[in-house]
């Protein structure tokens, strides 16, 4: 690993080391550029990770405050956790479930297919879908996607054929494991998955792809990058021409640090990066840095989500098997006649047996009903809705200046209110999946409501017109030219897709155009 300087002003510093950060890192060193790497969190390691629910739920999580706001049930169901996030190197790649799915063309072109909607801020993509296929395709590559590149599908556990069987007693035609960042045979140096479930607890075999057991180790390789663990960014500096300068940040000492920079990329997951440019005042950016037309913050998406619930007779043991290894893809797709602007995902999900009763149906099962649950946990199936949900101006994050963090700065607040089409989406879903289940045989089903944002995106999103949003078609701000976002903040719209994989690919993207533009000496 090197060691950089914290005045070398020729670094390019990246916040944040998950999908975006961490792969970001990578392509830089690799081409020989210096890269210091700041992440909030500590460096865990394939042995250190606990599978006690508990014990890994607090190792991972960014649990420092946040506040939230809005009319979604989320306020009610889950006051201290709006927001699931990760604080680890390796960001949210160690505890997502791996579901590397590709948006759809037409959702790149979200406002011209849906046309306008009443209360939601649709825009197009600044950039086409072809020019986006490539680097998915690059970004498979790098996963190891199944069902991609001739990589075969995950087995189907015990859990997916009951799933299966639904979706096709219900005239479903696209369902298979899905297209997982986990390995189904070895492969880039890690072992096949075992099928051991507990996914989100940090894959103890390093079969699903995460930053921390990939991209990062092999950045360090180059020589080229210096990551720096448990370093808390405070907030981005400028010079008199508005060019970013340095970053400040506190060391694992509590010590403050500025590290000067050539580039600053922005890469804290939605919510941190838009803390983080709040935070970055002066008296150019009086109200957060490249954010003098308002929108920093603000479009903020998180999908629509929420989880369904069977019971069957007989046991499934669904914690076995890959959390999310199945998939229903027909509902993706635009069909007004359903009463809704796009589309969503069935997707296959187990959650551990004290999480189910805490975040699966929280404020919807009580008493008899949910011990009933609990007792029948081994029979049970589930299914979560993923969708796309609408941007709307008002849905956005802000600092809540009444509330402080250890440093004694404003948190973030996330303020949303549920749009009516997220709702008939929602509604439609949890209808499509109560009856597959019940095509199955299960002998109840039970719903969840709106659960709490682990997909954060949009908040500082790629526009064509600088008052429409923050960055430009490569995740570089409008306003100030040395200065990206490099995580699903860019995206445009969320469209119906789980975000990493769309995170991985804009981060190629990125790098081929951050070496282009040094190279030519334009930043």
């Amino acid at each position: 690993m090197a060691s950089i300087s914290h005045d070398d002003t020729n670094a390019v510093v990246i916040v944040g080391s998950g999908a975006g950060g961490g792969t970001l890192a990578h392509e830089l060193t690799r081409r020989g550029v210096k890269v210091v790497l700041l992440e909030a969190g500590a460096r865990q390691s394939l042995a250190s990770f606990s599978q006690v629910p508990g014990e890994a739920f607090a190792q991972l999580t960014w649990l420092e405050p946040r506040t939230q706001s809005g009319t979604t049930t989320v306020v009610e169901d889950y006051p201290t956790l709006p927001s699931w996030t990760a604080k680890t190197v390796g960001g949210t790649t160690v505890h997502w479930t791996a579901m590397a799915l590709r948006a759809r063309d037409w959702e790149v072109r979200a406002r011209s297919t849906y046309g306008a909607i009443d209360g939601a801020s649709l825009i197009d993509w600044p950039l086409g879908y072809k020019e986006l296929l490539p680097y998915y395709q690059m970004a498979e590559k790098r996963m190891v996607v199944t069902r991609r590149n001739g990589n075969p599908g995950l087995p189907a556990s015990n859990h997916f054929k009951v799933f299966h069987y639904g979706a096709k007693r219900l005239g479903y035609r696209q369902v298979h494991t899905g297209y997982m960042a986990i390995n189904s045979r070895p492969a880039d140096g890690r072992g096949m998955c075992i099928q051991q479930g507990f996914c989100v607890q940090g894959c103890k075999t390093g079969a699903k792809w995460s930053t921390l057991y990939t991209e990062i180790p092999r950045a360090e390789a180059t020589g080229n990058l210096e990551l720096r663990a448990e370093c808390r960014a405070l907030h981005i500096e400028h010079g008199a021409d508005g060019r970013v300068t340095a970053v400040v940040y506190r060391d694992p000492a509590g010590n403050e640090q500025r590290q000067k920079a050539r580039i600053v990329c922005v890469a804290c997951n939605a919510v941190e990066t838009t803390r983080l440019l709040l935070l970055s005042t002066s008296a150019r950016f009086p109200n957060g840095l490249a954010n003098s037309t308002d929108q920093v913050g603000r479009h903020f998406c998180h999908h629509t989500g929420c989880f369904v619930w069977g019971v069957f007779e007989q046991p499934i043991e669904f914690w076995r098997g890959a959390t999310l290894a199945g998939v229903v893809l027909d509902e993706t797709r635009h069909d007004p006649k359903r009463g809704f602007a796009g589309g969503y995902h069935l997707e296959m999900a187990a959650l551990d047996l004290p999480s189910i009763a805490i975040a699966g149906f929280p404020q919807t099962l009580w008493g008899r009903e949910l011990g009933f649950v609990m007792e029948h946990y081994r029979s049970m199936a589930g299914i979560y809705i993923n969708g796309e949900d609408l941007p709307r101006s008002t849905n956005r994050i802000t600092l809540n200046r009444e509330v402080k963090d250890q440093f004694g700065l404003p948190v973030a607040n996330i303020h949303v209110d549920d749009h009516p089409n997220n709702a008939a989406m929602r509604r439609h879903g949890q209808q499509q999946a109560k009856a597959l289940f019940e095509a199955a045989g299960a002998v109840k089903v039970l719903m969840s409501r709106q659960t709490p944002a682990t997909h954060n995106m949009c908040a500082a999103r790629m526009s064509r017109d600088p008052n429409d949003g923050v960055v430009n078609a490569h995740g570089q701000a409008h306003e100030v030219a040395n200065l990206f976002v490099s995580d699903g903040s860019a995206m445009s719209t969320p469209s119906s897709a789980n975000p990493t994989l769309t995170i991985v690919a804009l981060a190629l993207r990125q790098a081929d155009y951050i070496e282009r533009q040094m190279s030519a000496r334009a930043i």
